[in-house]
């Protein structure tokens, strides 16, 4: 793939060229939020969940959308080039203002930018993982740009020889750092519902449809720390690595320590499901 093009502000250019002011309210305060799109076959994958979820982050930041639901569909698929796996990363902030204050500016114009980068191929590696205190906002429900607690999180984990870390708030599993959790205990799939502290994961949603199609029993429930210890899977989703086995926690294997065969089925059928999506032209 060549340079990737950029959108900013109602323009496209190289994505090295796109520049923002050091007055801008993102970069200063983190005053923003965020989506990742992924696409496949030259096609936006969920598209219209993933544009109302934007919606309604800028609401619970209170700022207005900058471009309609049509406008958006326009520009970003401008930025797809080819027909191969991409994700769109799509940011709004509230802009520049005069002056470095935390109240909002009288006038916000927000500043846009989106570009499109290729998604690995090939089916996910097998992640380790550790669980760690929650120690983020309380607002994760928003997809906000302000990611230094789950940047830390993430970080750990690495120095660890670990993938990602499970978040656990009040004995209770919340998400991963930049991902949703699944578990199966007793042949049941579950995963937390969903609440002001964790992320409404597109990807979560449609592994939860894919389950449905295949008559999988499932739950939407609160899932305690202690039953990750005996979970026959575990899993992360998210729009870009899109549905991982966990064969590790915290040093101890999951299962048998290799991909269930829950998630074996599951990660079959999201395949053919994208297959067939690709086909829809």
């Amino acid at each position: 793939m060549s340079e990737a093009i950029a959108y900013l502000n109602g323009e496209f250019m190289p994505l090295g060229r796109a520049k923002i002011s050091v007055l801008d309210r993102g970069f200063l305060f983190g005053d923003g939020v965020y989506e990742v799109i992924p696409a496949y076959g030259g096609r936006l994958f969920r598209l219209d969940q993933h544009l109302q979820r934007l919606d309604h982050s800028l609401r619970a930041i209170r700022l207005d959308p900058p471009l309609t639901h049509s406008q958006w569909r326009t520009v970003l698929r401008e930025l797809l080039q080819g027909d191969g796996d991409q994700s769109v990363y799509l940011q709004v902030t509230r802009g520049v203002a005069p002056r470095r204050d935390h109240t909002f500016p009288s006038r916000p114009r927000p500043t846009v930018v989106a570009w499109a980068t290729p998604m690995d191929a090939g089916p996910p590696r097998p992640a380790r993982v550790l669980t760690h205190e929650d120690i983020r906002w309380q607002w994760c429900h928003i997809k906000a740009i302000t990611l230094l607690a789950n940047v830390l999180l993430r970080q750990e984990a690495l120095e660890r020889d670990c993938h990602e870390v499970i978040l656990i708030r009040d004995g209770k599993v919340t998400e991963g750092a930049a991902s949703n959790v699944f578990a199966v205990i007793d042949g049941v799939l579950v995963t937390p519902p969903k609440s002001r502290h964790l992320l409404p994961g597109i990807t979560r949603d449609f592994v939860l449809e894919l389950a449905r199609a295949e008559n999988l029993p499932f739950q939407e429930r609160d899932l305690y720390a202690g039953e990750l210890a005996h979970a026959g899977e575990i899993w992360l989703t998210s729009s870009t690595r899109e549905l991982v086995p966990v064969i590790e926690l915290d040093g101890k294997p999951v299962g048998d320590g290799r991909p269930g065969p829950l998630w074996q089925r599951l990660y079959r059928r999201f395949q053919d499901y994208k297959q067939a999506f690709r086909r829809e032209r």
